[in-house]
């Protein structure tokens, strides 16, 4: 197994990531399972994408998250009429010199938030998609790196919208988690309103956590353990989104008519290894596994025309596959 240093080294992260999440407890009412995902985004280097409907406090949760880390926070409202120049910039001509300079656009930062996602035209959403995945932005003939930790969290409100784009499978795939975010219960949006209808002054986050700790913590979370029984469930629950029959869900195969990419096996074990660190844990757990699989599946599960008709969704599927494969 692994040596004491790594054992103390994930406590200490534990901690430092802990108080990250009591800053953003201040200003965020709830959320909490959307805060630990993009946390498990910052530690592996994936992005994140959310779903819910408008008014969640997402751009707050984001900058809040920025502040605690001292990161650079852009926030890109997509729009149909939008260029791939707006997120990405552009080169300007100077008459006076006849001379090219760069603008750069808001896609350098550290942490984006790309609000509406499905409202840009397909060029600007794989300009997007392009330098999240490259970690590299072609503006005129000049390359730009951007620097890590690099994290999207891209927004898109449910499907049946007007005037929206729905991001195809491919790109959908380019995002290691797809998060379902719901309305607040009662209690918590009687402390929203309290605290913004309120006199007092709006909490702010204050810095607890450096971006080289957060670099520090990637390379940790690769160290964590993961046992070869553990790894052959995660193909075996993956390769079941494929060929529900092996599995002996025959039931599943009506209902699904792609299922989840190599990718998807890949980031099952990094997401679950970050949740793992999260937990100061040095080892996985099929606990891990299963905690984290339906944000990493549910997106990368293409639906039969029969499963909308019986009205199930991916998460139907997912639930079912969790349930039946078995637990090593």
């Amino acid at each position: 197994m692994h040596s004491a240093g790594l054992e103390e080294e994930l406590r200490q992260l534990q901690q430092r990531f802990s108080d990250v999440k009591s800053e953003i407890a201040k200003v965020v009412v709830g959320q909490e399972a959307l805060v630990h995902k993009l946390l498990i985004g910052l530690i592996t280097g994936g992005h994140v994408l959310v779903e819910g409907v408008p008014g969640l406090a997402k751009t707050l949760l984001v900058r809040t998250l920025a502040q605690s880390l001292s990161a650079d926070f852009s926030r890109i409202q997509f729009t149909p009429d939008m260029l791939p120049g707006d997120v990405i910039g552009t080169e300007i001509f100077n008459p006076k010199d006849a001379s090219f300079s760069i603008k750069k656009g808001p896609i350098f930062g550290r942490l984006i938030l790309a609000d509406e996602i499905n409202r840009a035209p397909a060029k600007v959403q794989s300009a997007l998609l392009e330098a999240m995945q490259e970690l590299q932005v072609t503006i005129g003939r000049e390359s730009f790196k951007l620097e890590e930790p690099f994290l999207v969290m891209a927004t898109q409100n449910p499907i049946e919208q007007e005037g929206t784009y729905p991001l195809p499978e491919a790109q959908l795939d380019r995002f290691m988690l797809k998060v379902m975010v719901d309305y607040l219960s009662k209690d918590e949006e009687m402390k929203v309103v309290e605290r913004m209808a309120g006199s007092a002054p709006e909490p702010q986050a204050k810095e607890v956590l450096d971006l080289a700790t957060v670099l520090k913590a990637k390379k940790a979370a690769t160290q964590i353990f993961i046992d070869e029984k553990i790894q052959s469930y995660v193909v075996e629950l993956v390769n079941a989104t494929r060929r529900p029959k092996e599995a002996r869900l025959d039931e599943l195969e009506p209902l699904i008519e792609l299922g989840a990419s190599t990718r998807a096996s890949i980031n099952l074990v990094k997401a679950a290894k970050a949740h793992a660190l999260l937990n100061g844990r040095s080892y996985l757990s099929p606990h891990d596994i299963k905690t984290i699989a339906p944000d990493v599946l549910r997106h990368r599960i293409a639906l039969s025309y029969e499963a909308e008709a019986q009205g199930k969704s991916a998460d139907d599927v997912i639930r079912i596959i969790l349930d039946n494969v078995p637990v090593p």
